[in-house]
């Protein structure tokens, strides 16, 4: 058996040893970040670290040349004035404005329709008649060719003054004060559409009594000098032709909601697509209070 002497002796050694062995441990996980007897860092001296920096920096300044090649090569494919592909929509779709399919006219309260008078105002202003006086004379029922020559096209005149009751000159409030609310109707630009045959807008009710309408410019032809269209970029001027509705609302027909459909008739652009409610159509809702 050991002495008494001999196991305090034995303790002692054995923590001398735990402590020793502790050291090492610190002393090992702190060069495996940096070793100052070789210089590494990390595992790695500088030259190593000096080649895969250049490795990465030349790998991935090559990924950016193959990038910009290739956007380059694009680029070249592009026409700054007509886009490259163009049959996704062959049909335009037809927009009111005010842009609200549901139109509420409290034709007593001036703060009621002032939202839907300053938006066609504001729409209106390029097609003020000292704006139009810059852009051509063209010739009814007759497409606008521009094909060849300069890229930048020239347009035709569409006054504000055609749109006559619904042009916010002699009625600066398109009838929403005597509750007979004017709605103007576009198509959508389409880039080289020719319609066939001769497009009009046509608006119905859907009421089981009749609503009386008036159409400016008259019978609520779309002209055809106003196609084809060739682009933002080539056709600044351009405007599109409008149609305005004015709807001669009744007493009977105050307080209730009015579902109006409009279409594009006349030509053989699609107006019945099942998949697309807006496709040379469009349906929105009026109602007029006293």
């Amino acid at each position: 058996m050991a002495s008494n002497e001999e196991k305090p002796a034995a303790a002692a050694a054995t923590t001398t040893a735990a402590v020793t062995a502790d050291k090492e441990n610190a002393s090992s996980w702190k060069d495996s970040i940096y070793n100052p007897r070789t210089g590494e860092l990390m595992g790695r001296t500088a030259s190593s670290w000096g080649l895969i920096l250049l490795f990465y920096l030349v790998f991935y300044c090559f990924l950016a040349g193959m990038f910009a090649l290739t956007m380059w090569v694009m680029l070249l494919t592009l026409d700054d004035y007509v886009p490259t592909y163009r049959d996704r929509v062959p049909h335009p779709g037809l927009v009111i404005l005010p842009h609200s399919l549901d139109i509420h006219v409290n034709k007593s309260d001036p703060m009621k329709y002032a939202l839907y008078v300053q938006h066609l105002e504001s729409f209106l202003q390029r097609y003020n008649d000292t704006e139009q006086e810059k852009n051509e004379l063209c010739t009814p029922g007759d497409f606008y060719d521009q094909e060849g020559g300069s890229m930048e096209k020239k347009a035709c005149q569409f006054k504000r003054s055609f749109l006559s009751r619904c042009s916010g000159l002699s009625d600066t409030t398109f009838g929403y004060s005597e509750g007979a609310p004017c709605i103007l109707l576009k198509l959508n630009r389409i880039i080289g559409l020719k319609p066939l045959g001769n497009p009009y807008i046509n608006c119905t009710a859907k009421t089981d009594t009749p609503v009386q309408m008036q159409y400016f410019p008259r019978e609520a032809r779309i002209d055809k000098m106003y196609f084809p269209y060739y682009g933002k970029k080539a056709h600044e001027s351009y405007v599109q032709p409008l149609v305005a509705v004015k709807l001669l609302l009744t007493k009977e027909d105050y307080n209730n909601e009015l579902s109006i459909e409009c279409r594009v008739e006349g030509s053989n652009m699609r107006n019945t697509d099942d998949r697309d409610k807006f496709l040379g159509r469009v349906t929105f809702r009026v109602k007029v209070f006293e």
